[in-house]
């Protein structure tokens, strides 16, 4: 009687994974395969341009014109694909927090090409991130129905959400003109700032036209309505900034520092804006919610575990800048012993 309620007590709470989600969850789990390897690519990429040309972190673009930079974009683009469609099938609150994945196959990856040292904790914080993301999977909520490109448009032009979108704008304004020149070499959070902010805009215009898309698919044309195009405005603008500076910050800091720093403001910042705009958490009870902030909690432990084990490995705070790759004398701003390899810069 007992192994009967409890059988049935499961089946009640897990319910909730919809097909759409299912569908959901295994394209985001996908597209982190896909990203995580196409940072360690495009880093490679970055370095061997970088070292006959102009620096993506000062200011040059010579990367566009090595090959390796391109297949790693092109990598990316294919995890991005998979992304976009995830988030025409589930809510934001479950496919973001499984870029956790791409973070660890990224410092795994950055151990093993690049020579990044992942200390034994390092693969603790990975674990946390498995869990924490298993977690917010098992309890995300079900996908809002929406039957019209202009219903996102109506939810996007409620008070709460444009006072979120010009706070966001105001801050990069401000973190690009002041303190980018500043302190765009030296402190990381300055490009990573602007890519999170202007991140979660982007993934809340993505979804937007994912369900426009999904909806057109299915026989109902959403690209005659200008909000379509309205969003795909902002999607190309918001990828588009988030690209130079994300290349900028990997081409100045570590990989194994810069992907979960990233990850954690953009996955905090998603969430919130999704919150605010899909009002996610109304269709959730207050266990859930609770849940799900528990999952994301380990997430962002197994991150921040990832960050300081770096500088453990290191053995120095400062590690987590890769300077200016001083090739000359032979040795990093970390005290490692570069080795020249033709085909090593950075993504």
């Amino acid at each position: 009687m007992e192994t009967t309620q409890s059988s049935s007590s499961w089946r009640d709470a897990y319910k909730g994974m919809s097909s759409d989600n299912i569908k959901g969850l295994v394209l985001a789990l996908s597209s982190s395969f896909f990203i995580g390897a196409s940072f360690i690519v495009k880093k490679k990429g970055l370095k061997k341009a970088g070292a006959s040309g102009v620096r993506a972190g000062v200011g040059g673009y010579s990367y566009l014109y090595e090959p390796l930079w391109w297949v790693g974009m092109i990598t990316m683009i294919v995890g991005e694909i998979a992304n976009f469609a995830a988030y025409a099938f589930a809510p934001a609150i479950l496919v973001t927090p499984l870029g956790a994945l791409s973070i660890i196959i990224s410092a795994v990856l950055a151990h093993i090409i690049l020579r990044e040292k992942l200390h034994i904790f390092g693969i603790l914080g990975c674990a946390l991130c498995v869990v924490g993301s298993t977690t917010i999977v098992l309890h995300a909520p079900q996908e809002r129905g929406i039957d019209s490109v202009t219903e996102v448009w109506d939810l996007a032009m409620e008070p709460a959400f444009l006072f979120y979108a010009a706070l966001v704008v105001t801050a990069v304004f401000i973190l690009i003109f002041h303190f980018i020149p500043l302190y765009g070499q030296t402190h990381i959070m300055v490009y990573i700032g602007v890519c999170s902010l202007v991140g979660s805009l982007s993934v809340m215009s993505v979804k937007a036209l994912g369900i426009a898309l999904k909806l057109t698919l299915s026989g109902t044309n959403q690209l005659i309505y200008p909000q379509t195009w309205a969003f795909t405005l902002v999607v190309v603008t918001c990828v588009l900034t988030q690209m130079n500076y994300l290349n900028k910050a990997l081409d100045t800091f570590n990989t194994a520092v810069v992907s979960p720093i990233y990850y954690t403001m953009f996955t905090s910042l998603t969430i919130l804006a999704s919150i605010i705009m899909f009002k996610d958490w109304d269709r959730q009870s207050p266990t859930q919610v609770i849940t799900e902030m528990c999952g994301f909690v380990t997430i962002l432990s197994g991150t921040f575990l990832l960050h300081k084990t770096k500088d453990m490995a290191d053995g120095s705070t400062s590690s987590t800048r890769m300077h200016k790759y001083s090739e000359e004398d032979g040795f990093g701003a970390e005290g490692i012993p570069l080795r020249r390899q033709e085909s090593m810069r950075s993504p």
